[in-house]
């Protein structure tokens, strides 16, 4: 991920006294690295979960269990919820979620191995995208972190 990109996240975040939750699956922590990783972070980073079991999802992120059997813990309705509900809980400004089948098993041919959901809520947005990224593992992580990162910044930006 381009340094710039963080910087300017972190820039605009402390220039406007925004504050963010992130709830991360697939990534397992990668996303709020990222959001750390610059000095006084603090100020507006105030929670990174890694909900990656689906138990987690519902016991920390309030995710019933009859939306994740009937849509899967990788789906649009997930991230959604999953950004909602992180949001909410540290009363955040922005909510940001990552759900994905990063591989190399749990795929299925309706949801191939690169399959993302990234998820960001503010007071009156929610915008929820679904990737198919190429590549391993570690490929599909860093593709979905930096698209994370960089649709964050597009709604933070002046």
């Amino acid at each position: 991920m381009p340094a710039s990109i963080i910087r300017k996240i972190h820039y605009q975040l402390i220039k406007q006294g925004k504050t963010i939750a992130v709830a991360e699956s697939c990534t397992g922590g990668q996303l709020s690295s990222q959001l750390t990783s610059l000095p006084e972070a603090s100020r507006y980073f105030l929670l990174g979960a890694v909900t990656y079991s689906n138990k987690s999802k519902e016991l920390l992120l309030n995710i019933p269990a009859g939306i994740i059997a009937k849509y899967g813990a990788v789906s649009k309705e997930v991230a959604i919820l999953m950004a909602r509900n992180i949001k909410n809980k540290m009363r955040a400004d922005f909510g940001l979620s990552i759900t994905g089948i990063a591989g190399p098993g749990g795929a299925t041919s309706a949801k191939p191995v690169g399959t993302v959901y990234i998820c960001l809520c503010a007071k009156k947005l929610e915008i929820c995208r679904k990737f198919i990224f190429p590549g391993n593992r570690k490929t599909i992580c860093k593709k979905t972190v930096e698209k994370s990162l960089l649709l964050l910044c597009a709604h933070l930006s002046p």
